[in-house]
């Protein structure tokens, strides 16, 4: 497996790092192999209740395709007559279900520019700790290309449809304290503080009511594309769910006796 993508597991939060910091964690083909998968098995993993996802170095958290590598893929799809764009179904698009499906919760720790499909994973996941001096820039109507990697579906249910549009069509760079007006950070924090916030954040989601965590995610994607009545119906069948669960029992335990309650996560 390449090592542009380091994995690391911390009692229960998955750390996952994609570790190009000399080419700005750019996506070329063994990383988006890599990542893809590695962003699976940890989706699959019961043992991992959390994921934390980050770009190594202080230059970006990812910029998305490696254009370099691109380019010389275009150059041979010209000349093979294949498909240019076969990633985005390969790579892309089975890593986003995997991070955006995921029944767990997911944090991005944007330390720099997150752009292109760096941008879209970043989107992709629940929460973004961002750093003061980071920003976000779609960037891929800048290369004649429409949205992928999610972002036609993420952004809108982040900013709304209108400055979804707006973003998409006239990429720019978005900075942290617009970011989070906007609603694109969950939380803005001065950059040497960024690594252990970010660790400290997804470490609490991990330790906690994993369950319900994921119940949660699950009503959210429902509510947003059914009525009501459906959409209470879906609310009945997952309270059921997370009403049978150690971890309800646990809390309930120690909410009676006024102590921290120390989740299992089933």
């Amino acid at each position: 497996m390449s090592d542009s993508v380091l994995y690391e597991r911390d009692g229960a939060l998955a750390v996952i790092t994609i570790n190009r910091p000399d080419a700005m964690n750019a996506l070329d083909v063994p990383t988006k192999v890599a990542l893809r998968d590695i962003v699976t098995e940890a989706a699959n993993d019961p043992e991992v209740r959390a994921v934390l996802l980050a770009g190594a170095g202080d230059k970006a958290f990812c910029v998305g395709q490696d254009l370099k590598e691109h380019l010389g893929l275009l150059k041979r799809a010209e000349e093979t007559g294949e498909a240019p764009l076969k990633t985005v179904a390969e790579h892309y698009n089975p890593l986003v279900r995997a991070l955006a499906g995921m029944r767990k919760p997911t944090v991005a720790a944007v330390n720099a520019v997150a752009a292109g499909a760096g941008a879209s994973l970043a989107f992709a996941c629940d929460f973004r700790i961002v750093a003061d001096t980071a920003g976000f820039n779609t960037s891929f109507a800048g290369v004649a290309l429409t949205a992928d990697s999610g972002a036609s579906w993420t952004l809108p249910r982040l900013v709304g449809h209108a400055r979804a549009t707006e973003l998409l069509m006239f990429p720019r760079t978005v900075k942290a304290a617009e970011a989070l007006t906007l609603g694109l950070a969950t939380r803005v924090v001065p950059t040497a503080e960024l690594a252990a916030t970010a660790r400290e954040f997804a470490q609490q989601l991990a330790n906690g009511p994993t369950v319900a965590y994921g119940a949660i995610k699950t009503a959210l994607d429902f509510g947003a594309s059914h009525t009501l009545s459906e959409t209470l119906d879906k609310e009945d069948e997952l309270q059921t769910l997370a009403g049978a669960s150690e971890d309800h029992r646990i809390a309930v335990r120690a909410f009676i006796a006024k102590e921290q309650p120390k989740y299992v996560g089933r």
